[in-house]
């Protein structure tokens, strides 16, 4: 596990999408995972200056979805997909073909969930998994508790996601439930990344840093992880103890 502090969220956000050139210059058909919401919004911003700016082609990656809230899809302003499609996919024009993504309106999820895991099985492992950090110390919608053994699956919402999600929605949303990846596609992703910022992420980003590996406190699960970062900016890292290494540069 390498960590690295930055002294802001915009210096973080780049080394992320610096991470993801890196990874796509290695190999061009890498299969990539990104986190929705306020922790990737600049990394996403970055990539999507440099693939306009032909500095990095996109064209023969495959992206799979990291997870969804249960009865919303890519047409629901505060769902994961149409954040991806507005921050990310649209404005890079990335091919429908290049994207699978769990549809959280779908009949029966567990299928969803059948056929997510046999893309990765047939295309993976990821090449490249990026996760925000809940405050709960969840990853993807892996709330405390989750077997770190499950790959895709239903997902039974901790109160505190159903209050701080609140946050993508114009006015109060019932959430039901959440699909998403398992913690075992993040330990079989040939690189694991965990991007964190801000200040109120500081104490829990000290518990997945410091604490005994445990899955009440999902995070951690990246202590075990060969190939593992975390990046975060400084209000985020200032608990921790900084005595990690990490390369200086992606390239």
């Amino acid at each position: 596990m390498n960590l690295k502090i930055y002294p802001s969220k915009d210096a973080m956000s780049k080394a992320a999408a610096d991470l993801v050139v890196a990874q796509i210059k290695k190999k061009p058909e890498s299969v990539l995972c990104f986190p929705s919401g306020e922790s990737p919004l600049i990394m996403l911003e970055y990539l999507v200056h440099y693939g306009k700016e032909k500095l990095i082609d996109f064209d023969l990656c495959r992206f799979v979805g990291l997870d969804e809230w249960v009865g919303m899809n890519e047409k629901v302003e505060g769902s994961c997909k149409h954040f991806m499609y507005s921050k990310f996919f649209s404005p890079l024009k990335i091919k429908d073909e290049q994207i699978i993504f769990f549809d959280g309106m779908a009949g029966y999820l567990d299928e969803e969930c059948r056929k997510m895991d046999q893309y990765i099985k047939e295309n993976g492992p990821v090449d490249l998994m990026m996760v925000g950090l809940g405050m709960n110390g969840h990853i993807g919608l892996n709330e405390p508790g989750t077997d770190f053994a499950l790959y895709s699956h239903q997902a039974v919402l901790d109160p505190v996601t159903v209050n701080v999600a609140q946050k993508y929605f114009q006015k109060s949303t019932t959430l039901s439930g959440g699909i998403t990846l398992g913690l075992q596609h993040f330990m079989e992703a040939e690189t694991a990344v965990l991007i964190v910022s801000g200040e109120k992420k500081s104490a829990i980003l000290k518990e997945v840093f410091e604490h005994p590996v445990t899955n009440e406190i999902p995070g951690t699960i990246i202590q075990l992880h060969a190939n593992s970062y975390i990046l975060a900016d400084e209000d985020a890292g200032s608990k921790l103890n900084k005595s990690a290494s990490f390369p200086e540069s992606f390239h």
